[in-house]
């Protein structure tokens, strides 16, 4: 794991103009437009800024939605974990998983609270036939080594010589320094699919009378069973966990999460956080028996042949990240990076939920599981156990406050459930400021597309005033953009530089190195 002092800074090569493809929503040929660049190697508070302005991984491809001009505009949502209630469909979630774990008992019947087919539908539709034409244009392995190689040899003759030339120049050691700064965005996989003509109106309040109508049966019932017309206490009634003093106060998720189970328990469910690198013993050990889970998810749930569900698409998607691992003093006990966190059930995975870990949030990449266990609706088990998971890297580091479940479409219905984790805000594109989802929905009502900062005077606050402080990797050197525009000729060089800068902000365009050739 990289050392605080020794981090290297982020390496990008952004792709100009925008990528078409087919839209995996409303599968429209050609309708999907984003930005992408390649990410040779990202820190994590280059990436939480990144996504704080819309953009989003999907191995080492990142990239960021044309909200105005794509068919679906997919906005950033987040989640707060310190605030969020689980709701009775997520309540009703947690204790099938255990009772399932207390006593083997499977739910018959329907699941309307089944995840869909899981955060697929949030990378870039024909994510690896992209992938795979970058590689056919270029060795991205081989230029990122020679990339790594060339920015060490050019620390070290830093290091080692005098200053020379000019004085634009900017050593690596320089751009060092600035790593690791910045502040969150200006305030402003959770799987779960309600069934067509059944969802929720998310722009109401939650219906609070079911409740009511449960307990109003459940004594009726008690009553039937009981002749002499008393009520069983509640120590009187048969229960799989122990009775808890009676409180007006509703169990937290953890209650929900982690309760007591009976000694003699029917299954034992263990969760494990495991780094992504072939590096860590867990990951290399355990990588065999999550790539063949991943298979049969991919085949059964979203019917992908085999050659498109191999061990070169799963590592590429999956297993490679450009985030270097990290461990500042003041991060949580595991630093940041990119995670597997394994659910292991009497000694096999079942499912395996993608996370990245960054200074402010954890970021919800993709879930896969066992179709067998689909009973126990695991799209929505892992999301709660990811927000839980949250709240527990808080109280370490107390800026970690945020759970990030990728994108919310609002004109796909399958998409729509993300909304129902609550409380949670949604990036506006134009102003990058996050605004209460309840304040979004009824202007996406009426369009796809929508600012959501209603100030209409408000605009980019982060966004790229000083270009020319823009840091690029050309030749082996470090550079201010405002020295490597001297030597280019080429006017469409400048527009691309440019178009880069406005996308990824002022912060980010003097942290990370810019990849020209």
């Amino acid at each position: 794991m990289a050392s605080w002092a020794g981090l290297s800074p982020s390496i990008v090569e952004y792709f100009e103009g925008e990528d078409f493809y087919r839209c995996g929503y409303c599968k429209n040929e050609s309708g999907s437009r984003s930005h992408g660049m390649w990410a040779h190697s990202l820190t994590a508070q280059d990436y939480q800024d990144l996504i704080d302005r819309g953009w989003r991984r999907s191995g080492k491809y990142v990239y960021k939605p044309v909200m105005n001009q794509t068919c679906c505009p997919q906005y950033t949502i987040r989640c707060r974990p310190l605030q969020f209630q689980p709701s009775k469909s997520h309540k009703k979630v947690l204790k099938k998983m255990l009772k399932f774990l207390a006593k083997g008992e499977i739910s018959k019947g329907n699941c309307e609270d089944e995840p869909m087919d899981s955060t697929m539908d949030d990378a870039v539709a024909g994510d690896f036939a992209l992938i795979n034409k970058l590689d056919i244009q270029c060795d991205l392995k081989t230029l990122s080594d020679d990339l790594k190689e060339s920015f060490d040899s050019e620390e070290k003759k830093g290091r080692n010589s005098k200053k020379e030339g000019s004085n634009e120049l900017i050593q690596s050691q320089n751009v060092e320094e600035k790593l690791g700064s910045g502040e969150p965005s200006h305030s402003v996989k959770v799987h779960t699919v309600p069934k067509p003509g059944k969802g929720a109106d998310l722009s109401k309040p939650p219906c609070r009378k079911a409740k009511e109508i449960r307990k109003e049966r459940k004594r009726l019932k008690l009553m039937q069973q009981n002749p002499a017309g008393e009520l069983q206490t509640q120590s009187q009634t048969p229960s799989l966990f122990p009775s808890k003093p009676k409180s007006n106060q509703p169990k937290s998720l953890e209650d929900l999460i982690f309760g007591s189970l009976p000694e003699d328990a029917s299954h034992k469910l263990e969760v494990r956080l495991v780094p992504v690198s072939f590096e860590d013993p867990e990951f290399k050990s355990s990588f065999s028996q999550s790539f063949s889970l991943y298979v049969k998810y991919q085949m059964a749930i979203h019917q992908d042949p085999p050659d498109e569900c191999g061990k070169t698409e799963f590592t590429r998607f999956l297993c490679s990240s450009p985030l270097e691992a990290e461990n500042p003093p003041n991060g949580p006990d595991c630093g940041y990076g990119s995670f597997h966190q394994q659910y292991w059930l009497d000694g096999k995975i079942i499912a395996v939920g993608v996370v990245d870990i960054l200074p402010y949030c954890v970021s919800s990449v993709y879930l896969y599981y066992d179709p067998d266990y689909s009973f126990l609706s695991l799209g929505v088990y892992s999301a709660l156990r990811e927000i839980a998971f949250t709240r527990q890297l808080h109280e370490k580091t107390s800026q970690l406050s945020y759970y990030y479940m990728g994108f919310y479409i609002h004109s796909c219905p399958k998409m729509k459930y993300k909304g129902q984790y609550r409380p949670s805000d949604l990036l506006c594109p134009e102003t990058y400021v996050w605004v209460p989802i309840e304040q979004c929905l009824p202007s996406l009502e009426n369009s796809k597309y929508c600012r959501f900062n209603q100030d209409p005077e408000a605009v980019d606050e982060g966004r790229c005033n000083e270009p020319d402080r823009l840091q690029v990797f050309h030749k082996k050197a470090i550079m201010p953009y405002g020295v490597y525009k001297k030597h280019q000729k080429d006017p469409s060089e400048e527009a691309a530089v440019m178009h880069y800068a406005s996308l990824v902000g002022q912060r980010c365009s003097e942290r990370m190195l810019l990849f020209r050739s």
